[in-house]
């Protein structure tokens, strides 16, 4: 089975996409264990490879400096022995994970004795388009063969060195399966137009899931004909409510901006109850300020930290995805909850508190695919849940929500068993 990476041309989508197509039905065809078997291949083959895939990840690095890529993008676009051997685990924890296929939902009959069964099954063939992180070529390559399901991969151009030799070496490890190789496809294009073809591209790709910032998520969202599960962007709050401990609350608001700044579950505003804040926030500040964090407050907040930026309007509406922070003193829960649904993206919320009532009701009230009590938004990942490794995070309230993991990437059929029934 050879790789099908191939020199970009006008035709590149619809080429890699009808390969992707031929080769689904193999594909879902397949039992778990041949399907687990080229997963195995798969991670040994990146890590084995590491060298090759570090060297093409700096080419990239070295455009992106050239460039003047940010420092918060060029962290998302690295790769080092470590993090390669990472990507490698969340394959194999995939692995570990019960085969969502064939899976019987319900099964009932009915009085004219029709027998009928609801099972899983693959989605078909599903077109990623993403931006920097180049991780996501092998989670998602990986989650979408585990359920039988082809993919059409669609990187940004800042990691497409990396991604090219990343889906090089996918592609030499099933080489050595019963899996398809066509099954994984990469376009190579940089071009707007090759995403502008994938949104259109009915008949050939049956869902698109984007992963990235704002913009690129909103023009698959209305721009695209074939049908789109939408992840969002995260502009994510933690509230410190007036009866929170200082030092589980400052711990917590610290993970959530700077343990990864430039992932969708961390923070970008910071609600602090006015009591709270007269009494903690200079220490807050300075804690953040010693981190080199840029801090951007509201007119109470500048009050009493002078050496904060008054935030502007936009700020509050902004995934930084750097070291830069909004912190708004609030009245109470009420007020940290309305905040939220003004400015929130329906990702990742935290309130810490010991106030059982006001915990219960913020869990309940803020809409969101997660709310946590006492515990960092960080933990939105499907590594962190247990899925392994996560297709994206769903924002949207149809089919799947929140980490995305096999089942949400799997449809359903109804099996009709009968004895010669006609309908009357």
């Amino acid at each position: 089975m050879t790789s099908s990476i191939q020199t970009s041309t006008a035709s590149e989508v619809v080429q890699k996409a009808t390969l992707a197509k031929q080769a689904a039905p193999r594909l879902g065809m397949l039992s778990t264990e041949q399907k687990n078997k080229a997963l195995l291949l798969m991670a040994d083959a990146l890590v084995a490879e590491s060298a090759s895939i570090i060297e093409a990840n700096a080419e990239d690095l070295r455009r992106g400096q050239e460039n003047g890529t940010s420092s918060s993008l060029l962290d998302r676009i690295a790769l080092n022995e470590d993090r390669i051997a990472g990507i490698a685990e969340g394959l194999r924890q995939v692995i570990d994970l019960p085969d969502p296929i064939g899976d019987m939902l319900e099964q009932f009959s009915r009085p004219n004795g029709l027998h009928i069964r609801k099972i899983r099954v693959p989605l078909g063939v599903i077109g990623i388009i993403y931006e920097a992180r180049p991780n996501v070529t092998v989670d998602a390559a990986g989650l979408c063969l585990k359920t039988g399901n082809a993919v059409v991969l669609r990187g940004g151009s800042a990691a497409l060195y990396s991604n090219k030799r990343i889906v090089e070496v996918l592609h030499e490890a099933l080489g050595r399966s019963e899996v398809p190789a066509d099954a994984i496809q990469l376009i190579l294009d940089p071009n707007r137009s090759s995403v502008d073809e994938m949104l259109k591209l009915n008949g050939l790709l049956d869902v698109l899931i984007p992963r990235g910032g704002h913009s690129l998520i909103q023009n698959v969202v209305k721009n695209a004909t074939v049908p789109v599960i939408e992840t969002g962007a995260g502009i994510c709050h933690t509230y410190m409510d007036e009866s929170a401990q200082y030092d589980m609350a400052l711990n917590i608001a610290t993970n959530a901006k700077v343990q990864r700044p430039s992932v969708c579950n961390s923070m970008e505003t910071l609600l602090v109850h006015e009591s709270f804040a007269k009494q903690h926030l200079a220490a807050v500040a300075n804690h953040f300020e010693a981190l080199k964090v840029e801090l951007r407050g509201c007119t109470t907040s500048v009050e009493l930290v002078p050496s904060m930026k008054l935030a502007s309007a936009e700020d509050w509406d902004t995934e930084y995805n750097d070291y830069i922070l909004n912190i708004r003193v609030v009245q109470g829960l009420d007020e940290a909850i309305e905040h939220i649904r003004q400015h929130g993206t329906m990702h990742s919320e935290c309130i810490v508190t010991e106030n059982a009532e006001h915990a219960a009701r913020f869990l309940q009230e803020v809409d969101a695919a997660a709310v946590y009590h006492n515990a960092s938004t960080r933990f939105t990942d499907g590594f962190e849940f247990g899925f392994g490794a996560e297709i994206g995070i769903s924002t949207q309230k149809l089919h799947a929500r929140g980490p995305m993991g096999l089942p949400a990437l799997t449809s359903t059929k109804y099996l009709v068993s009968g004895s010669g029934q006609i309908r009357g």
